[in-house]
C-alpha cells in the first residue's frame, strides 16, 4: 500500500480505487507513447503511391495521440500517481499495409482499454476524468476509421 488511508481522501474516492484508476492510466499512457512512436515512424515509412494520404493522416495522429498522453499524464498527477516514463513495446514493420494493420489493433486495444477506465472513472464518481477519456475515446475511434478505410476494410 502508499500510505494513502484506506477512507479515503479530501474527494471521498477510496485508496483501493484511485490506485486501480491510476495503474490503468499509466497503462494508457504507455499506449499512447507507442501509438506516437508507431506513428511517427510509419507515417514517413509507408511506401506506395496508395498509401499517400494516410501518411498525411498518420502525421496528424500522433499529434492527437501526444495530446492525449498529456491528458492523460495531467489525470495520474491529479489523482495523486506519478505519469509514467516507459511507453510500450513499438511495434514495426517493412510492409505498409502490416503497418496499418498494426496501428488498428493498436486502435481498438486503447479503445477497449478506454470504455473500461471510463466506467472506472464513472464508479468512482470522476465525473471530469470520464469527460476526458470520451473526448480522447472519440478520437480514436476516428483513427480507427480512418485506418480501416485505408486497408479497404469499410
Amino acid at each position: 500500500m502508499s500510505g494513502l488511508s484506506e477512507s479515503g481522501d479530501a474527494e471521498g474516492l477510496s485508496s483501493s480505487i484511485k490506485g486501480e484508476i491510476i495503474r490503468g492510466l499509466n497503462e494508457d499512457l504507455a499506449r499512447e507513447y507507442k501509438a506516437i512512436i508507431q506513428y511517427v515512424v510509419f507515417s514517413s515509412s509507408l511506401k506506395g503511391a496508395e498509401y499517400g494520404n494516410i501518411a498525411e493522416q498518420l502525421e496528424k495522429h500522433a499529434s492527437d495521440e501526444l495530446d492525449h498522453a498529456l491528458k492523460i499524464a495531467k489525470q495520474i498527477d491529479y489523482l495523486g500517481g506519478t505519469p509514467t516514463t516507459k511507453g510500450k513495446e513499438a511495434e514495426n514493420s517493412e510492409n505498409s499495409k502490416e503497418m496499418l494493420e498494426i496501428d488498428l489493433r493498436a486502435e481498438q486495444e486503447t479503445i477497449k482499454n478506454y470504455r473500461e477506465r471510463i466506467r472506472q472513472a464513472e464508479q468512482a464518481g470522476e465525473y471530469a476524468l470520464s469527460e476526458i477519456l470520451r473526448g480522447i475515446i472519440a478520437q480514436e475511434q476516428d483513427h480507427e476509421i480512418d485506418l480501416k478505410d485505408a486497408l479497404g476494410l469499410r
